[in-house]
């Protein structure tokens, strides 16, 4: 009966708060759940910042292309004839230097096998390649210096 006694004693007391073992369980626990979620906390804030990047260096190219677009026609087709290929930026492009240096390149545009090959007909009589029928398309490619970025339209009178 005795031994009843201290049964029943022990498990009517109520236990108020944490044990100390229980408390070394828990901070044990919790110390090894906390290295994995730091580590994807970081890759989250990096990650962020390549987004940042990217986003910026896109509508800086889509307002370049945007103001070129704007532009007249007699214009761009005269930053074309200046820059004379479709591989050599031209007056439209940032200054040397700057860092995210916006490109821009302009060719007229012919849209066959070779779509920069252009052959006068010299209908206009002036031996001019960048005059009279084959200057109605003009292809334009905006691009960010040292990098893949990029984007291309034509563009008619």
């Amino acid at each position: 009966m005795k031994l009843m006694k201290i049964f029943f004693l022990k498990t009517c007391n109520k236990q108020h708060g944490f044990s100390y073992v229980e408390v070394l369980v828990a901070m044990f626990i919790l110390s090894i759940a906390i290295v994995p979620a730091m580590e994807a906390i970081q890759s989250g804030i990096q990650g962020a910042g390549v987004h940042d990047s990217l986003t910026r260096q896109h509508y800086a190219m889509i307002k370049r292309m945007e103001e070129v677009q704007a532009d007249s026609y007699g214009n761009l087709l005269s930053s074309a004839q200046t820059a004379g290929n479709a591989t050599t930026p031209g007056s439209y492009s940032d200054p040397g230097g700057q860092t995210e240096r916006v490109l821009v390149f302009l060719a007229l545009y012919d849209a066959d096998a070779d779509p920069f090959t252009l052959v006068d007909p010299d209908n206009d009589g002036d031996g001019d390649v960048y005059t009279g029928d084959t200057s109605n398309l003009l292809w334009l490619r905006v691009a960010l210096e040292n990098s893949a970025k990029s984007m291309e339209t034509l563009i008619s009178r």
